[in-house]
């Protein structure tokens, strides 16, 4: 029997995956991650994507039955994170750094319970300078509350990983790294939303590092 694995996050993760067609991952790093460990090892790996466009973490867990248990994964791998900064930016509507820290937690601690042996795959999430990010008359201190807020939520996520025994996947250094090499929206579009080459970088980095385990 194939080892399931299951995507899950915000749109980072969606990524415009089909809600109708399990084959169908969306245009994003779960396709990209699939097809690399489905063409080097054929039928060891069954692939899911739930990701879901404008989640925050308590939005993950609200979901926590239907979209993660239910599914009952051997891998579960996770990248949330930037919307629970992005809606307080925006809307004050977002999950302070604390709070997503204890509800990151506890959503691992109730699969980990109902899933005894599921490996953790936790991405850290990241952010650039772009559209989405840049300051505006209307938002006149919007990067700075990314640059300052999103960090918060990535060493949480590191935390979590560490504290549950998760794969932890490193990706805000690898960005800022690659921007040396290409204008920032080359990677994410908009600051947030990564572009094709984005995606790859994830999906190397997620590789590496679930074979390192």
């Amino acid at each position: 029997m194939s080892q399931r694995i299951l995507f899950q996050g915000d749109s980072i993760t969606d990524a415009l995956r089909s809600r109708d067609h399990e084959f169908f991952l969306g245009n994003g790093y779960p396709t990209l991650v699939s097809a690399r460990l489905g063409f080097e090892e054929p039928g060891k790996y069954t692939f899911l994507n739930r990701g879901i466009s404008g989640n925050r973490v308590v939005d993950l867990y609200a979901r926590i039955k239907i979209d993660l248990i239910n599914l009952k994964p051997d891998v579960l791998s996770i990248l949330i994170g930037v919307n629970d900064v992005w809606h307080e930016e925006e809307i004050k509507n977002g999950v302070d750094a604390a709070k997503f820290e204890r509800i990151y937690d506890m959503l691992l601690d109730e699969v980990q319970e109902a899933l005894p042996g599921i490996r953790l795959v936790i991405l850290e999430p990241f952010v650039l300078h772009g559209s989405a990010t840049e300051n505006t008359p209307e938002h006149p201190t919007r990067w700075e509350y990314f640059r300052d807020e999103t960090p918060l939520r990535a060493a949480a996520a590191r935390r979590v990983a560490e504290k549950h025994g998760a794969t932890f996947v490193p990706l805000q250094h690898l960005f800022d790294e690659a921007c040396k090499l290409a204008e920032p929206a080359y990677w994410l579009r908009d600051g947030v939303h990564p572009t094709a080459m984005g995606h790859e970088l994830i999906a190397r980095e997620w590789v590496k590092a679930f074979r390192q385990e």
